[in-house]
Protein backbone atom coordinates (compact mmCIF):
# COMPACT_ATOMS: atom_id res chain seq x y z
CA UNK A 1 0.00 0.00 0.00
CA UNK A 2 1.40 3.42 -0.98
CA UNK A 3 2.04 6.05 1.69
CA UNK A 4 -0.95 8.17 0.61
CA UNK A 5 -3.18 5.08 0.57
CA UNK A 6 -2.02 4.11 4.06
CA UNK A 7 -2.82 7.60 5.32
CA UNK A 8 -6.35 7.49 3.93
CA UNK A 9 -6.78 3.93 5.19
CA UNK A 10 -5.90 4.82 8.79
CA UNK A 11 -7.93 8.03 8.85
CA UNK A 12 -11.02 6.46 7.29
CA UNK A 13 -10.72 3.35 9.46
CA UNK A 14 -10.67 5.72 12.42
CA UNK A 15 -13.86 7.37 11.20
CA UNK A 16 -15.51 3.95 11.06
CA UNK A 17 -14.25 3.02 14.53
CA UNK A 18 -15.49 6.14 16.30
CA UNK A 19 -18.77 6.38 14.37
CA UNK A 20 -19.64 2.85 15.44
CA UNK A 21 -18.28 3.40 18.95
CA UNK A 22 -20.61 6.39 19.32
CA UNK A 23 -23.54 4.48 17.81
CA UNK A 24 -23.02 1.43 20.00
CA UNK A 25 -22.51 3.42 23.20
CA UNK A 26 -25.82 5.19 22.75
CA UNK A 27 -27.90 2.60 20.94
CA UNK A 28 -26.70 -1.04 21.19
CA UNK A 29 -28.69 -1.63 24.40
CA UNK A 30 -31.55 0.71 23.54
CA UNK A 31 -34.23 -2.00 23.89
CA UNK A 32 -33.02 -2.88 27.37
CA UNK A 33 -32.91 0.82 28.29
CA UNK A 34 -36.44 1.36 26.99
CA UNK A 35 -37.84 -1.67 28.85
CA UNK A 36 -35.91 -1.61 32.14
CA UNK A 37 -35.20 2.10 32.66
CA UNK A 38 -38.27 3.67 31.04
CA UNK A 39 -40.70 0.76 31.53
CA UNK A 40 -41.95 0.55 27.93
CA UNK A 41 -43.63 -2.51 26.37
CA UNK A 42 -42.57 -4.46 23.30
CA UNK A 43 -45.28 -2.68 21.28
CA UNK A 44 -44.00 0.71 22.47
CA UNK A 45 -40.48 -0.22 21.44
CA UNK A 46 -41.76 -1.36 18.05
CA UNK A 47 -43.40 2.05 17.53
CA UNK A 48 -40.12 3.78 18.42
CA UNK A 49 -38.14 1.70 15.93
CA UNK A 50 -40.81 2.24 13.32
CA UNK A 51 -40.49 6.02 13.74
CA UNK A 52 -36.72 5.76 13.32
CA UNK A 53 -37.18 3.71 10.16
CA UNK A 54 -39.68 6.16 8.66
CA UNK A 55 -37.31 9.11 9.14
CA UNK A 56 -34.36 7.11 7.84
CA UNK A 57 -36.22 6.05 4.71
CA UNK A 58 -37.09 9.68 3.99
CA UNK A 59 -33.51 10.87 4.45
CA UNK A 60 -31.53 8.03 2.88
CA UNK A 61 -32.36 8.85 -0.76
CA UNK A 62 -31.58 12.51 -0.03
CA UNK A 63 -28.28 11.66 1.70
CA UNK A 64 -27.35 9.36 -1.18
CA UNK A 65 -27.93 11.89 -3.95
CA UNK A 66 -26.30 14.72 -1.97
CA UNK A 67 -23.20 12.60 -1.34
CA UNK A 68 -23.03 11.64 -5.02
CA UNK A 69 -23.28 15.32 -5.98
CA UNK A 70 -20.59 16.22 -3.43
CA UNK A 71 -18.34 13.45 -4.69
CA UNK A 72 -15.51 13.30 -2.17
CA UNK A 73 -16.25 16.54 -0.34
CA UNK A 74 -16.94 16.19 3.39
CA UNK A 75 -19.88 18.58 3.88
CA UNK A 76 -22.40 15.87 4.71
CA UNK A 77 -19.94 14.03 6.95
CA UNK A 78 -19.38 17.22 8.97
CA UNK A 79 -23.13 17.46 9.55
CA UNK A 80 -23.26 13.83 10.67
CA UNK A 81 -20.27 14.38 12.96
CA UNK A 82 -21.93 17.26 14.80
CA UNK A 83 -25.11 15.22 15.15
CA UNK A 84 -23.00 12.45 16.73
CA UNK A 85 -21.60 15.00 19.15
CA UNK A 86 -25.09 15.76 20.43
CA UNK A 87 -25.98 12.15 21.20
CA UNK A 88 -25.33 12.37 24.96
CA UNK A 89 -27.39 15.50 25.63
CA UNK A 90 -30.16 14.30 23.35
CA UNK A 91 -30.70 10.90 24.99
CA UNK A 92 -30.34 12.19 28.56
CA UNK A 93 -32.14 15.55 28.46
CA UNK A 94 -34.57 15.26 25.52
CA UNK A 95 -35.37 11.66 24.57
CA UNK A 96 -35.91 10.03 27.97
CA UNK A 97 -38.12 12.80 29.45
CA UNK A 98 -40.22 13.06 26.29
CA UNK A 99 -40.80 9.30 26.07
CA UNK A 100 -41.99 9.31 29.69
CA UNK A 101 -44.34 12.19 28.94
CA UNK A 102 -45.78 10.98 25.62
CA UNK A 103 -44.70 7.89 23.69
CA UNK A 104 -45.79 9.22 20.28
CA UNK A 105 -44.05 12.57 20.68
CA UNK A 106 -40.95 10.86 22.04
CA UNK A 107 -40.92 8.36 19.20
CA UNK A 108 -41.20 11.21 16.68
CA UNK A 109 -38.30 13.17 18.20
CA UNK A 110 -36.16 10.06 18.49
CA UNK A 111 -37.02 9.07 14.95
CA UNK A 112 -35.75 12.40 13.61
CA UNK A 113 -32.51 12.39 15.59
CA UNK A 114 -31.58 8.70 15.46
CA UNK A 115 -32.75 8.27 11.88
CA UNK A 116 -30.77 11.27 10.64
CA UNK A 117 -27.65 10.57 12.68
CA UNK A 118 -27.11 6.83 12.69
CA UNK A 119 -29.43 4.98 10.31
CA UNK A 120 -28.97 7.43 7.45
CA UNK A 121 -25.54 8.66 8.48
CA UNK A 122 -23.95 5.22 8.29
CA UNK A 123 -24.98 4.79 4.67
CA UNK A 124 -23.43 8.12 3.70
CA UNK A 125 -20.23 7.28 5.57
CA UNK A 126 -19.97 3.77 4.13
CA UNK A 127 -20.55 4.88 0.56
CA UNK A 128 -18.01 7.72 0.96
CA UNK A 129 -15.31 5.43 2.31
CA UNK A 130 -16.05 2.70 -0.23
CA UNK A 131 -15.56 5.21 -3.05
CA UNK A 132 -12.29 6.49 -1.59
CA UNK A 133 -11.06 2.92 -1.09
CA UNK A 134 -11.44 2.19 -4.82
CA UNK A 135 -9.67 5.42 -5.78
CA UNK A 136 -6.88 5.23 -3.18
CA UNK A 137 -6.28 1.52 -3.73
CA UNK A 138 -7.11 -0.26 -0.45
CA UNK A 139 -9.75 -2.85 0.37
CA UNK A 140 -12.99 -1.44 1.71
CA UNK A 141 -13.51 -4.51 3.90
CA UNK A 142 -10.30 -3.83 5.79
CA UNK A 143 -11.48 -0.33 6.67
CA UNK A 144 -15.03 -1.46 7.53
CA UNK A 145 -13.51 -4.02 9.91
CA UNK A 146 -12.61 -1.14 12.25
CA UNK A 147 -16.27 -0.15 12.45
CA UNK A 148 -17.07 -3.59 13.81
CA UNK A 149 -14.25 -3.30 16.32
CA UNK A 150 -15.58 0.08 17.44
CA UNK A 151 -19.05 -1.35 17.99
CA UNK A 152 -17.65 -4.36 19.88
CA UNK A 153 -15.44 -2.24 22.14
CA UNK A 154 -18.32 0.06 23.07
CA UNK A 155 -20.81 -2.75 23.62
CA UNK A 156 -18.42 -4.57 25.96
CA UNK A 157 -18.46 -1.46 28.16
CA UNK A 158 -22.13 -0.66 27.71
CA UNK A 159 -23.38 -4.01 29.04
CA UNK A 160 -21.71 -3.36 32.39
CA UNK A 161 -22.20 0.40 32.56
CA UNK A 162 -25.97 0.18 31.97
CA UNK A 163 -26.30 -1.60 35.31
CA UNK A 164 -24.48 1.29 37.01
CA UNK A 165 -25.99 4.30 35.24
CA UNK A 166 -27.23 4.26 31.61
CA UNK A 167 -26.44 7.97 31.24
CA UNK A 168 -22.70 7.20 31.39
CA UNK A 169 -23.00 5.35 28.06
CA UNK A 170 -24.51 8.44 26.45
CA UNK A 171 -21.71 10.66 27.80
CA UNK A 172 -19.12 8.24 26.39
CA UNK A 173 -20.92 8.42 23.02
CA UNK A 174 -20.47 12.18 22.78
CA UNK A 175 -16.82 11.90 23.83
CA UNK A 176 -16.21 9.42 21.01
CA UNK A 177 -17.81 11.84 18.54
CA UNK A 178 -15.16 14.45 19.38
CA UNK A 179 -12.46 12.09 18.07
CA UNK A 180 -14.54 11.42 14.95
CA UNK A 181 -14.60 15.15 14.16
CA UNK A 182 -10.87 15.52 14.76
CA UNK A 183 -10.05 12.68 12.34
CA UNK A 184 -12.45 14.09 9.76
CA UNK A 185 -10.54 17.37 9.88
CA UNK A 186 -7.29 15.62 8.87
CA UNK A 187 -8.68 14.18 5.62
CA UNK A 188 -7.41 16.11 2.59
CA UNK A 189 -10.36 16.62 0.27
CA UNK A 190 -8.65 18.33 -2.66
CA UNK A 191 -6.28 15.47 -3.44
CA UNK A 192 -8.80 12.62 -3.34
CA UNK A 193 -11.36 14.70 -5.23
CA UNK A 194 -8.84 15.23 -8.04
CA UNK A 195 -8.12 11.50 -8.03
CA UNK A 196 -11.84 10.78 -8.16
CA UNK A 197 -12.44 12.97 -11.20
CA UNK A 198 -9.93 10.90 -13.16
CA UNK A 199 -12.10 7.84 -12.63
CA UNK A 200 -15.64 9.20 -12.46
CA UNK A 201 -15.57 12.54 -14.24
CA UNK A 202 -17.16 15.54 -12.58
CA UNK A 203 -19.89 14.28 -10.27
CA UNK A 204 -21.38 17.79 -10.20
CA UNK A 205 -22.87 17.00 -13.62
CA UNK A 206 -25.17 14.43 -12.05
CA UNK A 207 -28.87 15.21 -12.43
CA UNK A 208 -31.98 13.91 -10.67
CA UNK A 209 -32.86 12.22 -13.97
CA UNK A 210 -29.71 10.09 -13.67
CA UNK A 211 -30.84 8.80 -10.30
CA UNK A 212 -34.44 8.26 -11.46
CA UNK A 213 -33.09 6.29 -14.42
CA UNK A 214 -32.19 3.51 -11.99
CA UNK A 215 -35.90 2.73 -11.71
CA UNK A 216 -35.86 1.51 -15.33
CA UNK A 217 -33.20 -1.14 -14.67
CA UNK A 218 -34.31 -4.71 -14.01
CA UNK A 219 -31.30 -5.44 -11.80
CA UNK A 220 -32.20 -2.52 -9.55
CA UNK A 221 -35.56 -4.14 -8.86
CA UNK A 222 -33.94 -7.56 -8.46
CA UNK A 223 -31.72 -6.02 -5.81
CA UNK A 224 -34.79 -4.48 -4.13
CA UNK A 225 -36.46 -7.92 -3.91
CA UNK A 226 -33.34 -9.33 -2.28
CA UNK A 227 -33.11 -6.45 0.20
CA UNK A 228 -36.79 -6.83 1.18
CA UNK A 229 -35.87 -10.32 2.36
CA UNK A 230 -32.70 -9.44 4.21
CA UNK A 231 -34.31 -6.37 5.81
CA UNK A 232 -35.71 -8.82 8.34
CA UNK A 233 -32.35 -8.85 10.11
CA UNK A 234 -32.92 -5.23 11.25
CA UNK A 235 -36.25 -6.16 12.81
CA UNK A 236 -34.80 -9.33 14.35
CA UNK A 237 -31.96 -7.42 16.02
CA UNK A 238 -34.09 -4.59 17.40
CA UNK A 239 -35.43 -6.41 20.49
CA UNK A 240 -33.16 -9.47 20.58
CA UNK A 241 -31.35 -8.04 23.63
CA UNK A 242 -34.64 -8.22 25.59
CA UNK A 243 -35.21 -11.85 24.53
CA UNK A 244 -31.64 -12.80 25.43
CA UNK A 245 -31.62 -11.05 28.81
CA UNK A 246 -34.74 -13.01 29.81
CA UNK A 247 -32.75 -16.27 29.53
CA UNK A 248 -30.95 -15.46 32.80
CA UNK A 249 -31.94 -15.45 36.45
CA UNK A 250 -31.70 -11.66 36.79
CA UNK A 251 -31.96 -8.77 34.37
CA UNK A 252 -28.59 -7.45 35.50
CA UNK A 253 -26.86 -10.71 34.61
CA UNK A 254 -28.70 -10.85 31.29
CA UNK A 255 -27.67 -7.28 30.43
CA UNK A 256 -24.03 -8.00 31.25
CA UNK A 257 -23.96 -11.26 29.29
CA UNK A 258 -25.63 -9.64 26.27
CA UNK A 259 -22.92 -6.98 26.28
CA UNK A 260 -20.29 -9.73 26.15
CA UNK A 261 -22.18 -11.68 23.47
CA UNK A 262 -22.61 -8.63 21.27
CA UNK A 263 -18.94 -7.77 21.66
CA UNK A 264 -17.86 -11.30 20.75
CA UNK A 265 -20.13 -11.25 17.72
CA UNK A 266 -18.76 -7.97 16.46
CA UNK A 267 -15.14 -8.95 17.09
CA UNK A 268 -15.78 -12.06 14.98
CA UNK A 269 -17.54 -9.84 12.45
CA UNK A 270 -14.41 -7.68 12.23
CA UNK A 271 -12.38 -10.74 11.30
CA UNK A 272 -15.04 -11.60 8.75
CA UNK A 273 -14.70 -8.15 7.18
CA UNK A 274 -11.03 -8.87 6.53
CA UNK A 275 -11.73 -12.31 5.01
CA UNK A 276 -15.03 -11.73 3.17
CA UNK A 277 -13.46 -9.95 0.14
CA UNK A 278 -11.55 -13.12 -0.76
CA UNK A 279 -14.75 -15.19 -0.70
CA UNK A 280 -16.84 -12.61 -2.56
CA UNK A 281 -14.24 -12.20 -5.30
CA UNK A 282 -14.05 -15.97 -5.66
CA UNK A 283 -17.74 -16.90 -5.88
CA UNK A 284 -19.12 -13.63 -7.29
CA UNK A 285 -21.55 -10.96 -6.11
CA UNK A 286 -24.80 -12.86 -6.73
CA UNK A 287 -23.72 -16.08 -5.05
CA UNK A 288 -22.33 -14.12 -2.12
CA UNK A 289 -25.61 -12.24 -1.65
CA UNK A 290 -27.57 -15.48 -1.69
CA UNK A 291 -25.13 -17.14 0.72
CA UNK A 292 -25.54 -14.29 3.19
CA UNK A 293 -29.33 -14.56 2.83
CA UNK A 294 -29.25 -18.30 3.48
CA UNK A 295 -27.19 -17.81 6.64
CA UNK A 296 -29.59 -15.09 7.76
CA UNK A 297 -32.58 -17.38 7.25
CA UNK A 298 -30.89 -20.10 9.31
CA UNK A 299 -30.02 -17.63 12.06
CA UNK A 300 -33.53 -16.24 12.46
CA UNK A 301 -35.33 -19.60 12.29
CA UNK A 302 -32.71 -21.16 14.55
CA UNK A 303 -33.21 -18.47 17.19
CA UNK A 304 -36.84 -19.54 17.44
CA UNK A 305 -36.15 -23.28 17.28
CA UNK A 306 -33.44 -23.64 19.95
CA UNK A 307 -33.64 -23.05 23.69
CA UNK A 308 -31.22 -21.82 26.32
CA UNK A 309 -28.62 -19.04 26.29
CA UNK A 310 -25.82 -21.15 24.77
CA UNK A 311 -27.70 -22.28 21.65
CA UNK A 312 -29.43 -18.93 21.23
CA UNK A 313 -25.99 -17.29 21.44
CA UNK A 314 -24.70 -19.63 18.73
CA UNK A 315 -27.53 -18.54 16.43
CA UNK A 316 -26.82 -14.88 17.13
CA UNK A 317 -23.12 -15.34 16.36
CA UNK A 318 -23.97 -16.42 12.79
CA UNK A 319 -24.45 -12.71 12.20
CA UNK A 320 -20.66 -12.42 12.29
CA UNK A 321 -20.49 -14.66 9.21
CA UNK A 322 -23.47 -13.26 7.36
CA UNK A 323 -22.98 -9.49 7.64
CA UNK A 324 -19.41 -9.20 6.24
CA UNK A 325 -20.38 -11.24 3.19
CA UNK A 326 -23.55 -9.17 2.71
CA UNK A 327 -21.86 -5.75 2.91
CA UNK A 328 -18.93 -6.61 0.65
CA UNK A 329 -21.22 -8.34 -1.87
CA UNK A 330 -23.67 -5.40 -1.96
CA UNK A 331 -20.92 -2.97 -2.91
CA UNK A 332 -19.45 -5.39 -5.46
CA UNK A 333 -22.90 -5.91 -7.00
CA UNK A 334 -23.44 -2.14 -7.23
CA UNK A 335 -20.01 -1.39 -8.66
CA UNK A 336 -20.24 -4.06 -11.38
CA UNK A 337 -23.78 -3.39 -12.55
CA UNK A 338 -24.44 0.34 -12.29
CA UNK A 339 -22.88 3.76 -12.94
CA UNK A 340 -20.04 4.40 -10.46
CA UNK A 341 -21.11 8.01 -9.98
CA UNK A 342 -24.35 6.85 -8.39
CA UNK A 343 -22.80 4.43 -5.90
CA UNK A 344 -23.98 6.38 -2.83
CA UNK A 345 -27.51 6.74 -4.20
CA UNK A 346 -27.66 3.05 -5.06
CA UNK A 347 -26.39 1.98 -1.65
CA UNK A 348 -28.63 4.30 0.35
CA UNK A 349 -31.72 3.71 -1.81
CA UNK A 350 -31.28 0.16 -3.11
CA UNK A 351 -30.10 -1.21 0.21
CA UNK A 352 -30.54 1.11 3.22
CA UNK A 353 -33.77 2.81 2.10
CA UNK A 354 -35.57 -0.39 1.13
CA UNK A 355 -34.50 -2.05 4.39
CA UNK A 356 -35.89 0.87 6.39
CA UNK A 357 -39.19 0.87 4.47
CA UNK A 358 -39.67 -2.75 5.42
CA UNK A 359 -38.56 -2.19 9.01
CA UNK A 360 -41.01 0.71 9.44
CA UNK A 361 -43.90 -1.65 8.66
CA UNK A 362 -42.55 -4.77 10.34
CA UNK A 363 -41.21 -3.36 13.63
CA UNK A 364 -44.65 -2.75 15.23
CA UNK A 365 -45.90 -6.12 13.93
CA UNK A 366 -42.87 -7.86 15.37
CA UNK A 367 -43.38 -6.04 18.68
CA UNK A 368 -47.00 -7.19 18.72
CA UNK A 369 -45.88 -10.74 17.97
CA UNK A 370 -43.36 -10.69 20.83
CA UNK A 371 -46.09 -9.55 23.24
CA UNK A 372 -48.77 -11.99 22.01
CA UNK A 373 -47.09 -15.23 20.85
CA UNK A 374 -43.56 -14.81 22.16
CA UNK A 375 -40.14 -14.24 20.63
CA UNK A 376 -39.53 -17.82 19.47
CA UNK A 377 -42.67 -18.20 17.34
CA UNK A 378 -42.27 -14.69 15.93
CA UNK A 379 -38.69 -15.51 14.88
CA UNK A 380 -39.87 -18.67 13.10
CA UNK A 381 -42.35 -16.64 11.03
CA UNK A 382 -39.74 -13.96 10.24
CA UNK A 383 -37.20 -16.56 9.14
CA UNK A 384 -39.65 -18.24 6.77
CA UNK A 385 -40.46 -14.88 5.14
CA UNK A 386 -36.75 -14.23 4.61
CA UNK A 387 -36.30 -17.66 3.03
CA UNK A 388 -39.10 -17.09 0.52
CA UNK A 389 -37.58 -13.81 -0.68
CA UNK A 390 -34.16 -15.42 -1.03
CA UNK A 391 -35.65 -18.05 -3.37
CA UNK A 392 -37.25 -15.34 -5.52
CA UNK A 393 -34.01 -13.33 -5.63
CA UNK A 394 -32.07 -16.41 -6.74
CA UNK A 395 -34.00 -16.34 -10.04
CA UNK A 396 -33.94 -12.56 -10.55
CA UNK A 397 -30.37 -11.53 -9.75
CA UNK A 398 -27.88 -11.91 -12.59
CA UNK A 399 -24.74 -13.91 -11.93
CA UNK A 400 -21.34 -12.59 -12.92
CA UNK A 401 -21.19 -14.90 -15.94
CA UNK A 402 -24.48 -13.51 -17.23
CA UNK A 403 -23.32 -9.95 -16.81
CA UNK A 404 -21.88 -7.77 -19.52
CA UNK A 405 -22.86 -4.27 -18.55
CA UNK A 406 -21.65 -1.42 -20.74
CA UNK A 407 -21.59 2.13 -19.42
CA UNK A 408 -20.62 4.89 -21.80
CA UNK A 409 -19.28 2.36 -24.28
CA UNK A 410 -16.82 0.83 -21.79
CA UNK A 411 -17.31 -2.53 -20.14
CA UNK A 412 -17.59 -2.07 -16.38
CA UNK A 413 -15.17 -4.71 -15.14
CA UNK A 414 -15.44 -6.29 -11.70
CA UNK A 415 -13.48 -4.52 -9.02
CA UNK A 416 -11.51 -6.03 -6.19
CA UNK A 417 -12.58 -5.53 -2.59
Amino acid sequence: MKKSSRQYYFLLSGLFFFFFFTWSSSFSLISIWLEQTLGLTGMDTGIIFSAISIVALCLQPLYGFIQDKLGLKKNLLWLIGFLLLGSGPFFIFVYAPTLKYNIILGAALGGVYVGATFFSGIGALESYIERVSRIAGFEYGRARMWGSLGWAAATALAGTIININPDINFIIASSSAVVFLILLGFIKVAKIDAMGQLEYGKVSKLQISDALGLLKLSQFWALVIFVVGVSMYNVYDQQFSVYFSHQFATQQEGNRMYGFLNSLQVFLEAGGMALAPFLVNRIGAKNSLLLSGAIMTLRIIGSGAVEGPILISAMKLLHAVELPILLIAIFKFISTRFDHRLSATLYLVGFQFVAQVCASFLAPLAGYGYDQIGFADTYMIMGCITGVFMLIAAFLLKGDKQLKLVIGGVVNESVTY
